[in-house]
């Protein structure tokens, strides 16, 4: 067995698809999912390797469900821009539809605790035309960072997430302690920084949390959106799906927490949240080439 192998566990009826990620003492393998936002450990003797491409059956249901709600987002998206073209058409006899607009949508400030879970983020962050900046922050170091970054990015949407999980040492579990759980308590403290920098929960959206996460403990310490109500596995593109409504749902509405809930890759049992303000503006007049103008310095 080889780093970068990929392998299902045969304890769990090799439901999800991992990949081997480095080895431990005892025999231990550290392996990640490929999918779901889960790095676990397992004996050498559970696992089995599977050739590349294939995925276990959960895993495939999981590539099917993320690629439905892109597609689902960028059919919002456009249908968001005829309403935005209708509208405007009802303005000084559409002149200014027929010059068009500029969208100002959310900026996002992303730190993800996973390095390849974040490179994947941010190419749908592109895809989806989200501004947005990324960072791999180990969880333990995210509250800290945020000091520094807040300030600097100063964005409109902070996610906040990486790995997590209820530990399996500590039974019977107590769910509603955060010593349960691998990493929510650091989710839980850069929260609280980021709601230090901005109180209100409409001009700075917080979606935080990972697999298993204490979901009611990061709703209280502030965030808007938050995994997971069923303390189950979410999909590693969650947390973007959820980032880029926000990016694009007017300031003026908010977001769709049905939408949400329903149409993320995990469902209700993997996010859930409160109800939130968007993000996006619209500009006139539409941007032009400078590339094309014709200008007379007025300056000497």
């Amino acid at each position: 067995m080889n780093l970068g192998d990929l392998v299902v566990r045969k304890s769990y009826g090799g439901d999800v698809t991992f990949r081997v990620e480095g080895m431990r003492q005892n025999n231990n393998i550290v392996i990640k999912g490929t999918e779901f936002r889960l790095l676990a450990d397992a004996p050498v003797d559970d696992l089995v390797t599977v050739p590349h491409p294939t995925l276990s059956e959960r895993t495939k249901q999981a590539q099917i469900k993320a690629n439905e709600s892109l597609d689902r987002l960028q059919k919002q998206r456009q249908e968001q821009s005829e309403r935005q073209l209708a509208s405007l058409r009802h303005i000084e006899g559409g002149q200014l539809a027929d010059k068009g607009y500029f969208d100002v949508p959310g900026k996002v400030l992303h730190l993800d605790g996973d390095p390849q879970y974040l490179k994947k983020s941010l190419t749908l962050y592109n895809q989806l035309r989200v501004p947005a900046e990324g960072h791999y922050i180990n969880e333990s170091g995210m509250a800290d960072s945020l000091y520094r970054l807040l300030p600097r990015v100063r964005p409109d949407i902070v996610v906040i997430t990486g790995h997590d999980g209820v530990l399996k040492r500590r039974q019977p579990y107590d769910l509603y302690s955060l010593d349960s759980y691998k990493n929510s308590h650091n989710f839980v403290t850069a929260i609280q920084v980021a709601r230090q920098y901005e109180r209100n929960l409409d001009s700075l959206v917080i979606v935080a949390g990972a697999c298993q996460s204490h979901f009611e403990a990061l709703l209280q310490a502030g965030a808007n959106f938050a995994s997971s109500p069923g303390r189950i596995l979410i999909h590693a593109l969650d947390p973007v799906y959820v980032a880029a409504k926000a990016a694009y749902t007017s300031v003026r509405d908010t977001v769709n927490i049905h939408d949400v809930v329903h149409h993320t890759i995990s469902g209700s049992q993997g996010v859930g949240g409160i109800e939130t303000r968007g993000s996006y503006r619209i500009g006139l007049p539409k941007l032009q080439d400078l590339s094309t103008l014709k200008v007379t310095p007025s300056v000497s």
